[in-house]
């Protein structure tokens, strides 16, 4: 009787403990980052152990039944893009480090995505919101103040907003130091009314202490915690309703788009914003300037001399650059 197969290994899963672990100690990922990553990987071993494989053992027409398979499940293709992109990650880790000989998601493309632009509220709605949170009263109405007050005014990242220690603004500072994608420093101005607003939640932080007056946080949340990116999200929504905007409009990171758009449709430039945003490539800064073209196509599209195909002979003409949201105090470009 000839002896049957090997039997299959089992899936080692200390190689996604050792891709964690290179992730944040090599790259300096954010954990933010790194959940995305697990979840992720997670999704596609899932998958695969219905296969009777593993993402350690996978081939590449395991790795395309999988991205198949999302694709039937009518999840975007920005999604499965996203989750090759991850699987790609994990395979090279193990080719790099010698854990595998080859790398099954190497010749597999891309789904096409398109280039998606970002959401974005106009400045009338940016001033109809922020309108909208300085009437509200009592210590919450300080606090969502001075959120969308700085979220605007800086362009932060969620996470970097609600992370912020306290001692970050213990001087009334002009401007802000934040910690950003793999740990990196960087330093935004803060306008007037920004401070402003922080200055009246500052007299009102002792409310949201809870017993714990030694919390490091600026914006301190439940269990001696910082306010969670998803409160914060929810805030929002609250308050675009009340405001007349559709909540699915808005999100912490469309004001950061919002910041970066205005910014940019006023005269700055595009390495001042990129610093300020803290993107390690310009070309991620460079979306907002498809955001700018779209704008004027339309703008052409509808203006009276347009001929019958949307052209226009001229445009053009001189402008003044001024600051967003109204104010000559309002954010720079430097």
């Amino acid at each position: 009787m000839s002896p049957g197969p090997p039997p299959r290994a089992a899936a080692p899963a200390r190689h996604l403990e050792l891709f964690v672990e290179m992730l944040a100690a090599e790259r300096g990922a954010a954990a933010n980052t790194i959940e995305a990553y697990v979840r992720d990987l997670t999704d596609a071993e899932s998958f695969l152990g219905r296969r009777r494989t593993s993402l350690a053992q996978a081939r590449r027409a395991d790795l395309t039944a999988y991205l198949a398979g999302l694709e039937a499940a009518g999840l975007s293709a920005r999604t499965a893009a996203r989750r090759l992109s991850a699987l790609r990650q994990y395979y090279r880790f193990l080719v790099s480090d010698g854990l595998r000989a080859d790398d099954p998601s190497a010749a597999i493309e891309s789904p096409q995505t398109g280039k998606a632009l970002p959401k974005l509220l106009s400045e009338a709605e940016i001033d109809t919101l922020l309108a909208c949170a300085r009437a509200k009263q009592g210590p919450r109405g300080a606090r969502l103040l001075a959120l969308v007050e700085l979220l605007y005014a800086t362009g932060m990242r969620v996470s970097e907003l609600v992370g912020l220690p306290v001692a970050a603004v213990a001087r009334d500072p002009q401007l802000l130091v934040v910690l950003g994608k793999g740990n990196k420093e960087r330093m935004i101005p803060i306008s007037d009314p920004a401070r402003a607003a922080l200055r009246g939640y500052l007299a009102q932080r002792a409310f949201f202490l809870a017993g714990d007056a030694r919390s490091l946080w600026l914006f301190p949340g439940r269990f001696r915690q910082h306010l969670t990116r998803h409160r914060l999200a929810q805030m929002l929504k609250d308050l675009a309703g009340e405001a007349g905007i559709a909540p699915s409009r808005i999100s912490p990171h469309v004001l950061r788009h919002a910041f970066a758009s205005h910014l940019l449709n006023r005269g700055a430039d595009l390495r001042s914003l990129q610093r300020m945003l803290g993107h390690a490539d310009i070309a991620t800064t460079q979306i907002y300037t498809h955001i700018l073209e779209e704008r004027l196509r339309q703008l052409v599209h509808h203006h009276p001399l347009a001929a019958g195909d949307g052209s226009l002979t001229t445009f053009g003409g001189g402008k003044s650059v001024s600051l967003p949201h109204g104010s000559e105090n309002r954010q720079n470009d430097g």
